[in-house]
């Protein structure tokens, strides 16, 4: 059994996101002491361990208790987990395309500033600056430009 702050720490996570979230009915297997201190077993820890994966994939905390209920109703609800877990894998596929178009550009300019630097201007990569780049920064470039 693990106390709030355990958990808090263990996730890096504030407290009272965990008590937010445990008021929202994200934990059906949180236990509590007479007293009313909650108690994290490895059951919610493991799902904490979904809800952050969730919350970061871009789900809504409604979203989120949906799921918690359709887990709780067992087998018949199978078939609505995998779908939302392949929707969710295909959204976060995408953003990963556009943050990698981003890293892309960082990386392009990057390069652009160092050659600018080193030669003590802008002026000569206005021109041809595309033949000049050594070809991860050109594949970034076009990458970032598409």
């Amino acid at each position: 059994m693990y106390s709030i702050g355990q958990v808090s720490k263990m996730f890096d996570l504030p407290i009272p996101t965990l008590r937010y979230y445990d008021k929202e009915g994200l934990f059906r297997d949180l236990e509590r002491e007479p007293s009313g201190i909650r108690k994290f077993n490895d059951q919610s820890i493991e799902a904490l361990r979904v809800i952050e994966c969730l919350k970061k994939s871009g789900m809504q905390i409604k979203e989120i208790r949906e799921f918690m209920d359709w887990c709780a109703q067992g087998d018949a609800t199978l078939e609505k987990r995998k779908q939302m877990f392949y929707q969710q894998r295909q959204q976060i596929q995408k953003q990963m395309e556009e943050l990698q178009k981003t890293l892309d550009m960082v990386e392009y300019k990057c390069w652009y500033y160092d050659t600018a630097c080193e030669e003590g201007t802008e002026n000569n990569l206005r021109h041809d600056f595309e033949t000049r780049m050594p070809d991860p920064i050109r594949d970034c470039y076009r990458n970032a430009h598409r």
